[in-house]
């Protein structure tokens, strides 16, 4: 495996480092330290033609000055929390809204924005990037000194492992995914519309005012969100149905089932061949289609189109806290969080 670092500009008054692992079989990811960030994910189609298969944009100073999420570590609460509210062990808290009365992704200063430390770790067969950050009591409204570990692992099997670990001095919310946009064609101008996906989930939540999630959770079978057998993304752009009506196609939190040793997803581009496979110990994934164009900045130099990438969240699911059934998202001083997803990439004649 190999390993290289470049200093590519500064953040927060910091020198913000970008890591490359490489494995023998023509697979890079590159990730920063600004947002614990993958920036970069090249490999080879089935002509062997390599290109990024994920969103990324032009220049560290975009990802700062634009907030897009599209590939960083989001935290500590994934999705939105109910007019930036929530009740723990009898008290009330109210955190920084950044989203109209809601707060998102953690708030306006989340994880996504911390340049974090990091470290490497090398062998033969993989590659990992092991990124430390701290979250102070009181950031964003969220209680507890919260210290976080993602690792990035790229192995020689093909495998990017996402692993996160963290723990808390004060009963907290913890609640984190990765928000990279996967666009397989490699074509950044190409929509993802006729990409297969396959999701081993027959259940997703029901969204309502603000894309907040009402707390039905209702069955897939015989709607748009019905993916227990792969179909393209082109049934959420046609939006036949009120939920992909009101998003303009997905943003939808999916319960998974978890049948072990079958992936949790399948996502696959049949011109370029190239697919990935998805394994989670999650609750659920959030399937988000990049469902409006954006005008503010370029990505790889390019206008970014609608439909441009396809999110695979992996996390409890959103609001959790606010939603009777939805799951524990409550991390204490006495608890180690731990998770994991895995995407394995494949190619296919």
């Amino acid at each position: 495996m190999k390993v290289s670092e470049a200093i590519i500009g500064q953040a927060n008054g910091t020198d913000v480092v970008a890591y490359t692992l490489t494995n023998p079989n023509g697979i890079s990811l590159t990730a920063m330290t600004y947002g614990a960030t993958i920036t970069e994910l090249m490999m080879p189609d089935k002509n062997g033609k390599t290109e990024n298969v994920i969103l990324t944009m032009d220049s560290l100073d975009d990802y700062v000055t634009h907030r897009p999420y599209y590939g960083a570590t989001i935290g500590r609460v994934a999705g939105r929390i109910a007019k930036g509210s929530f009740d723990l062990d009898g008290t009330t808290h109210q955190l920084v809204v950044n989203e109209g009365v809601n707060q998102l992704h953690g708030g306006p200063a989340g994880l996504d924005t911390h340049v974090w430390d990091a470290e490497i770790e090398a062998s033969a067969d993989e590659a990992s990037i092991h990124f430390t950050t701290i979250d102070a009591d009181g950031a964003n409204g969220y209680p507890g000194n919260l210290s976080v570990t993602v690792s990035y692992t790229l192995t020689a099997e093909n495998e990017w492992k996402v692993t996160y670990r963290a723990t808390t001095d004060k009963a907290t919310l913890f609640n984190p995914t990765n928000h990279v946009y996967f666009n397989l064609s490699g074509d950044i101008n190409r929509p993802i519309l006729q990409h297969n996906l396959q999701l081993n989930s027959a259940v997703f939540a029901e969204l309502g005012d603000e894309n907040l999630p009402t707390g039905a959770l209702l069955p897939s079978e015989g709607t748009p969100f019905d993916f227990r057998s792969a179909g393209t993304l082109a049934v959420a752009a046609e939006q036949s149905h009120p939920q992909t009506q009101k998003v303009a196609g997905f943003d939808h939190p999916f319960l998974l089932q978890h049948d072990d040793g079958k992936p949790d997803a399948i996502l696959s581009d049949v011109e370029s061949g190239r697919s990935v496979k998805m394994y989670t110990d999650q609750d659920c994934v959030v399937i988000f289609m990049h469902n409006g164009s954006v005008d503010k900045y370029t990505i790889s130099g390019s206008p970014v189109i609608q439909y441009a990438g396809i999110t695979l969240e992996t996390q409890a699911l959103p609001d959790a806290i606010n939603q009777e059934g939805f799951g524990d998202i409550t991390l204490r001083p006495d608890e180690v969080y731990s998770a994991e997803t895995i995407y394995k990439f494949e190619v296919q004649d």
